[in-house]
């Protein structure tokens, strides 16, 4: 992990606590042990350890993110699976880029809420290039980190 000029953003403390109590489809926060550890936290951008309470949650990333800036996303309104730890923990431990050690899609989007585009990181050292990649376009507001392998939201990274 490096650390790059931009900040990974978990979920913000709002979000979490009214996700562990109701998820963005309006479901009850399905809480568990985590026997084996390895789940990508979003409260805390770290891998779970093996003990750990957590809760799988559907997010809507966007949206919350629509409903602070007035955007009007549409159809690119989606929601998925995310782990959070099932009480409230301290957060990120600092300020650098989590999960890149697998190949990850970082996702652009306009202020309007609409995807201009994408592409697969592969290299952790890739992550810092594709962030200065995206916000080198003016019309990019903010950038969803996504897991390859099930599309999972992991983070997101604002302009400024």
């Amino acid at each position: 992990m490096t650390t790059p000029p931009y900040t990974a953003r978990p979920i913000a403390p709002r979000a979490l606590k009214e996700l562990r109590t109701t998820d963005d489809a309006g479901r009850p926060a399905d809480t568990f042990t985590d026997t084996e550890g390895g789940s990508p936290l979003r409260c805390c951008l770290r891998h779970s350890e093996p003990g750990e309470r957590l809760a799988l949650v559907s997010y809507a990333p966007l949206r919350r993110w629509a409903a602070e800036t007035g955007a009007a996303p549409g159809a690119y309104d989606e929601q998925g699976p995310v782990f959070l730890h099932a009480d409230a923990c301290a957060g990120p431990a600092d300020d650098t880029l989590p999960f890149t050690g697998s190949h990850r899609t970082v996702r652009r989007y306009s202020a309007d809420g609409r995807i201009l585009g994408g592409r697969l990181v592969g290299e952790p050292g890739a992550f810092e290039q594709a962030l200065l990649e995206a916000f080198d376009d003016p019309a990019v507001a903010l950038v969803h980190v996504r897991a390859v392998e099930y599309g999972c939201f992991l983070y997101e990274v604002r302009r400024g």
